[in-house]
């Protein structure tokens, strides 16, 4: 039987630096959880919540699965979702996706994966969706880019359209709902434009989202478009609104 030691010695380590730092740290933490966000992120081990937004323990409510997906269906999200809409009363739904995405890449592979294209289906549907938007990278590293931020941006809109959201904001409940997306080679995360604070809202977010990336298809037609960054392309699309 192999046990594992050295992680347990680690959180010993920690827990006792974070006792030394603040004795009344622990003590706080487990008698209350008042979080305002809720963060809807991928599984992947290089994304951690809480050390991306600077965040303690107890101040990120988060909920992962492979490729950041919201599915109507997935009873574990709907009752993250309901916690903390209903229990928790926070303030801010963060859909965050990052760049080079393995679920996503593997979602628009040709070859099998197993049981796991049940799940990444959901992407598949959402590359059928925006075809002709993303056809202009021609499966470049930028079409994984973009099919990565277009996946957050209709997960947003899927937690939008989840009665839960919709009973919230159909009770004046203070309630924003983002999309975002994390690089990895820089630690940055890049808000998509997507925010919408009530139903009626979601419609507009959606288009003006939408149409930021449809002017980084036309910035993708330049002469440089193999060295832009997703950073650098984010940047010109910021200063055309601005």
């Amino acid at each position: 039987m192999k046990k594992l030691t050295e992680l347990l010695e680690s959180n010993r380590q920690w827990a006792e630096k974070i006792s030394k730092e603040d004795p009344m740290f622990f003590e706080t933490l487990a008698q209350q959880q008042a979080p305002e966000y809720l963060w809807i992120g991928c599984s992947d081990s290089r994304v951690p919540a809480n050390e991306i937004v600077d965040m303690l323990p107890g101040e990120l409510f988060v909920h992962r699965n492979v490729s950041n997906l919201v599915v109507h269906t997935d009873m574990n999200c709907m009752s993250v979702i309901q916690y903390a809409v209903e229990v928790l009363k926070v303030k801010h739904i963060m859909v965050v996706g990052h760049y080079g995405c393995g679920g996503v890449k593997a979602a628009i592979e040709t070859e099998p994966h197993g049981m796991i294209d049940n799940w990444l289906r959901n992407i598949r549907n959402v590359y059928k969706k925006h075809r002709d938007l993303l056809s202009v990278w021609d499966h470049s590293h930028q079409q994984l880019d973009r099919l990565c931020e277009l996946n957050v941006i209709e997960q947003a809109c899927n937690v939008c359209d989840t009665t839960i959201v919709q009973q919230a904001w159909a009770n004046e409940q203070e309630l924003t709902v983002h999309g975002w997306i994390y690089g990895l080679d820089d630690g940055l995360v890049n808000d998509l434009e997507f925010n919408a604070s009530d139903a009626e809202e979601v419609d507009d977010q959606y288009r003006l989202a939408i149409s930021k990336i449809e002017i980084l298809r036309k910035l993708a037609q330049g002469p440089e478009k193999e060295t832009q960054t997703a950073r650098s392309l984010w940047d010109k699309v910021r200063s055309i609104f601005n």
